[in-house]
């Protein structure tokens, strides 16, 4: 194994300005919000490296962030798949599921293999845990990048450099990895997602169709107990928003029925539930006046589609996992304590705010978005 390097995101080193890079592989698993908060430093990539090819390793069940579901996987870049030249997917639930399994042996070995036919010259890791670290070793890069202080500090056996992190927002440290490869600073570009224009043609429909012109978009669902804020009080807001001539939408995705169905309850019927594949959350993410919800990957989807954000926060940091490049407003109690670990009862800190507060924050915006 090689020994590792440590640098910081402004000096890399000579040797990556002598040996412009080629070939690139960007490791980010999942899930939505930190896949959005990598394209950034993908999009700084393509800028850095105009003709290199691009590829990403994911997965399977996220790849649409990056590509829309009829386009070609690898191939010439387009609207559809305007980032990255080869995506690259994995599996690794079912491979969890059964990891002593032939069959999941098989699944890997293949994945691996078309990985490795690329001979990509370095892979990036930008999720920082030993499988994503694993992963970029074996894609047979030679060189692998990676935070000296990763998520999971054994990942950072697997790296041949070793990056500290600059700048407070995940979106700037996923950057630095990018800076690093580069051998120069670079500002955060903005990201382009995918454009599908059938699902855009059904989106106008299916507003068409209930009679939905302008709207906000809700997000009751949340990765974990503890950032979900009460259903019934999204409700009690999507009923105040209603007085504006504004129709609310719940986005929800699987085993978030209940929840979905208890903010329409609690709206009085004002709100109408939306679900749908990401390629259509996409879409219909793009034409909301406004996105109220928790720290999720519908939020940074909004935010990346430069929808106006009320986000509300309660254990995780808004300074690092904050709405990116949008204009936005953070409610987050002072009595919250940063924590990521997954508790299952809501924050005590995120039920201090109130459906008032969060219908002002949301007003506010709207009135600025229409100045």
């Amino acid at each position: 194994m090689p020994s590792a390097a440590t640098t910081s995101p402004e000096h890399s080193g000579p040797e990556s300005r002598r040996k412009p890079a080629n070939r690139i592989l960007v490791v980010r698993l999942g899930a939505m919000g930190d896949v959005v908060h990598g394209l950034p430093a993908v999009a700084a990539l393509r800028i850095a490296f105009p003709e290199a090819r691009l590829g990403w390793l994911i997965e399977e069940r996220w790849a649409e962030l990056l590509c829309t579901l009829p386009t070609p996987r690898s191939g010439l870049r387009s609207p559809q798949r305007p980032l990255v030249d080869r995506i690259h997917t994995v599996n690794m639930k079912r491979w969890r599921a059964s990891p002593l399994s032939l069959q999941t042996w098989e699944r890997i070995a293949t994945g691996l293999s078309d990985v490795r036919a690329e001979r990509y010259d370095v892979a990036i890791d930008l999720q920082g845990a030993v499988r994503s670290s694993l992963l970029a070793r074996w894609s047979g890069a030679p060189v692998i990048y990676g935070f000296a202080q990763p998520r999971e500090s054994l990942a950072s056996m697997f790296y041949t450099r070793q990056i500290i992190a600059a700048g407070d927002h995940v979106v700037a440290q996923n950057l630095s990895l990018a800076q690093a490869v580069a051998g120069r600073s670079m500002m955060v570009p903005p990201v382009e997602l995918p454009f599908d224009p059938e699902a855009e043609q059904e989106c106008d429909r299916w507003l068409k169709g209930h009679g939905i012109e302008q709207f906000v978009l809700f997000n009751p669902g949340a990765g974990w107990g503890a950032k979900q804020w009460p259903p019934e009080r999204y409700g009690q807001v999507a009923r105040q928003l209603t007085e504006d001539g504004l129709k609310p939408l719940i986005n929800f995705g699987p085993g978030e029925e209940d929840i979905a169905r208890a903010v329409g309850t609690s709206s009085g019927g004002a709100a109408e539930a939306f679900t749908g594949s990401l390629t259509q959350l996409i879409a219909i993410a793009r034409r909301a006046r406004l996105f109220v919800g928790g720290d999720t990957g519908p939020m940074h989807l909004s935010a990346a589609s430069g929808v106006p954000v009320v986000g509300i926060f309660g254990p995780t940091n808004p300074v690092r996992n904050g709405p990116f490049r949008t204009r936005s407003i953070v409610l987050r109690s002072s009595s919250s304590g940063t924590s990521y670990s997954h508790q299952a009862e809501p924050d005590r800190g995120l039920l201090d705010i109130s459906p008032e507060q969060v219908v002002a924050a949301a007003r506010q915006l709207l009135k600025e978005s229409h100045g």
